[in-house]
């Protein structure tokens, strides 16, 4: 069952439910929102950008709203959608909003387990949505955004736990990896040098260089895996050429698209494509 929210001012939208929300997701698309997928006993199978992901029994999986998705099976589910309109709107600390660690973080797609204290909490916080969602009164809105705040700060407190990030004092470097993340999906587009992204932190290459090391990745290598992401997902579902793939991500010749694609995949755009119509 789905229990939806809708706030005609804002354009804003929240849904609360289980699997059945995902049944729009058989065949791979864009989500166009951002996402939360818990499991509960049983684990769940799903596709993000063309990976197979199974989400493990008592976890949570996070998901932006420029991934590809597609659900394969689970049951049991409690699973929220909500716009950038929803949510992004408020002026939540940068650590928690639409480009915080569960979206913008170390790791593409972050899982986290819960324990049984936890599961308790998150039980807890469900039944407190939905009653909030089927109570229609002037401040529902801002009570719903609370317990969405709550459910991100929660799933990101456990997210530093897991990555061993220091919550008593201000990880800089993630901080900085997460600033940087959040300029590459802002403009991996049309800027693929370092040094553009550098100077919009107020810092050289080498300082993010060296900032990043504790992550075991460069930060070009950061830019091009967004690239070759993106040029996988477009060879995936769009009928787009090569050619015109390389223009899309700023490439005048795309012979450079090309051999950074191979690089990172052992295959040139084209062969992909053909090896996709091979398997499918």
């Amino acid at each position: 069952m789905t229990h939806s929210f809708s706030e005609f001012s804002t354009n804003a939208i929240l849904k609360v439910g289980d699997e059945t929300i995902l049944e729009s997701y058989k065949t791979s698309k864009q989500l166009d929102i951002f996402a939360f997928i818990r499991t509960g006993e049983v684990k769940a199978e799903v596709v993000v950008d063309s990976i197979p992901i199974t989400i493990k029994p008592q976890s949570v999986l996070a998901l932006t709203s420029v991934q590809f998705f597609q659900f394969i099976s689970g049951s049991d589910l409690k699973v929220y959608f909500f716009n950038k309109e929803f949510y992004c709107i408020k002026d939540h600390d940068k650590e928690v909003g639409c480009a915080g660690l569960l979206f913008f973080g170390n790791e593409q797609n972050p899982m986290i387990e819960l324990s049984e204290k936890e599961q308790a909490k998150f039980n807890m916080l469900h039944e407190i949505f939905i009653d909030e969602i089927e109570t229609k009164d002037n401040i529902q809105a801002e009570m719903l955004r609370m317990l969405m705040a709550r459910f991100i700060i929660k799933t990101t407190r456990l997210l530093k736990e897991k990555e061993q990030i220091d919550t008593n004092k201000q990880d800089t470097k993630t901080e900085l990896l997460r600033a940087f993340n959040v300029l590459v999906e802002t403009h991996f587009r049309n800027e693929h040098s370092v040094q553009f992204y550098a100077d919009a932190l107020f810092k050289s290459p080498k300082t993010l260089s060296n900032s990043f090391a504790k992550f075991s990745k460069s930060p070009l290598k950061i830019i091009h895996e967004r690239i070759v992401l993106e040029a996988k997902r477009l060879l995936i579902y769009t009928n787009k050429t090569a050619k015109e793939i390389a223009f899309d991500l700023g490439f005048e010749d795309a012979s450079h698209l090309s051999r950074l694609f191979k690089k990172y995949t052992t295959l040139s755009p084209s062969d992909f494509k053909k090896q996709l119509k091979f398997t499918s």
